[in-house]
């Protein structure tokens, strides 16, 4: 599975393989897996964990590849106080077809697989 950098601006703060996704709203998620850089925003991150982060100007881009684009944003929800490493997370929110196939063919098989056609 590919991963994935997470960025504040300009700053690499974690990765993710985002490795789950709900395939006809264009999301994406997975498990964060913080850098030391990240300790520079985790209050703001946990702060703003029930409301907006566009104010972390929070981004997801393949390894050495231009930021994805996405409707809804980034966001990190940290609930490493109460669940350990377990309890970081990161989702892309809104990212269009055919972009969202091409990046995610496993969620999107998944998501097919739960649909069958019927004739």
């Amino acid at each position: 599975m590919p991963r994935f950098e997470v960025l504040a601006g300009a700053t690499l703060v974690g990765h993710s393989e985002l490795e789950h996704g709900d395939a006809p709203m264009g999301v994406a998620l997975g498990r964060f897996l913080p850098l030391p850089a990240y300790a520079k925003i985790q209050s703001a991150v946990i702060a703003a964990r029930e409301g907006s982060q566009a104010h972390l100007n929070l981004e997801v881009r393949p390894i050495g590849g231009e930021a994805l684009p996405s409707q809804a944003g980034v966001r990190i929800n940290d609930y490493s106080a109460e669940l350990g490493p377990e309890g970081l997370e990161v989702e892309i929110l809104g990212i269009g077809y055919p972009l969202y196939a091409e990046l995610f063919p496993a969620h999107v098989a998944a998501y097919r697989a739960h649909f069958p056609k019927v004739e």
